[in-house]
């Protein structure tokens, strides 16, 4: 008798042509601009890192299933491209000045513990590229003591958002902000321009709610000017400045993690955008990945009540009476 190959998914079990490979190769392309210029930034350190980042992940992913002695051509058809898309994130969220081997552990430590080890894709409880890159950040603190600028030339003991954090409006403009025009951070964080772009494209392919990271940078940045006295000139430095905006349209949007209602979603993002701003001010620090990965954690808590109503489902008279009562 011939051995047959079964493929194995998590529900739900729903016919449509948009598979989890064509969404992830969406993101992939919706990364593109920002790829693009933070290599141009930064130059050729940048895109080692990314290329680092993602041999890591995908080579991770695969190496997991080999020990788990998985068929290779099973591997290969079931490879849905989400490990690249964590590579990619993993390596925009790191500064220039991390060594070579930053994003080769932290990419492995995000496929293998984070994702595999939960069951793979659409399993794990928090999300990979942002558990990895706290990984990072808690490994190599001696590498985020300083951030190089963009044009190369400079190091500065501090990014623009830690001085705002600090209670100075940033000496850079918005204009500069959004541009990413000598602002330092990390690879993927400082043309916001390209950020939403990526988001744009995302949101007109149907991958993402435009509206949920809208609500989440809206609320950061509103409650931000709360903290500072009410001081409006401190909205648009809060959301300019940090990885805020990158987070709020690649990172918490993913599926997984995030709730499965309306509702849910709109207590979520709100959370997570008082969580940000309120970290931030506790910290005098970028917190935006803690806050993420803290708002992963209370996802399922949400989901558990906040519940659709079944469809074609009509309340009997006895549940109308307990809810009036």
């Amino acid at each position: 008798m011939e051995d047959k190959i079964y493929a194995y998914s998590t529900s739900p079990h729903v016919k449509t042509p948009r598979t989890t490979k064509k969404i992830m190769l969406l993101v992939c392309l919706s990364l593109l601009p920002t790829t693009i210029t933070g290599i141009a930034f930064f130059g050729l350190k940048a895109l080692l890192i990314l290329l680092l980042s993602c041999a890591s992940a995908v080579l991770s992913e695969m190496i997991f299933n080999l020990i788990a002695k998985k068929d290779i051509t099973l591997i290969l058809k079931e490879f849905d491209f989400s490990s690249l898309v964590t590579g990619i994130l993993l390596g925009l969220a790191l500064g220039v000045n991390y060594p070579w081997y930053a994003p080769v552990i932290g990419s492995a430590f995000a496929i293998i513990v984070v994702k595999m080890l939960f069951g793979g894709t659409g399993k794990n409880l928090v999300n990979p590229a942002v558990t990895g890159r706290i990984f990072i950040f808690m490994s190599f603190q001696a590498a985020v003591t300083a951030w190089i600028i963009p044009n190369g030339d400079l190091t500065t003991s501090a990014t623009m958002l830690e001085d705002f954090l600090g209670g100075n409006l940033p000496t850079l403009s918005n204009v500069d902000l959004l541009l990413g025009r000598n602002v330092a951070g990390c690879i993927g964080e400082t043309c916001k321009v390209a950020l939403i772009a990526g988001g744009l494209f995302l949101a007109a392919t149907g991958v993402i709610n435009i509206c949920y990271p809208a609500l989440y940078i809206g609320v950061a940045g509103l409650f931000s000017v709360v903290l500072y006295g009410f001081d409006f000139a401190y909205f648009l430095p809060s959301i300019l400045s940090g990885g805020l905006m990158f987070g709020a349209i690649f990172m918490v949007t993913d599926y997984t993690t995030t709730p499965n209602t309306a509702t849910g979603n709109v207590i979520y993002f709100v959370f997570l955008g008082l969580l940000t701003a309120g970290l931030r001010k506790a910290t005098g620090m970028e917190s935006v990945s803690f806050a993420i990965l803290l708002g992963n954690l209370i996802v399922p808590l949400i989901d558990k009540f906040v519940i659709n109503r079944p469809f074609g489902h009509s309340r009997t008279r006895k549940e109308k009476a307990a809810k009036n009562a």
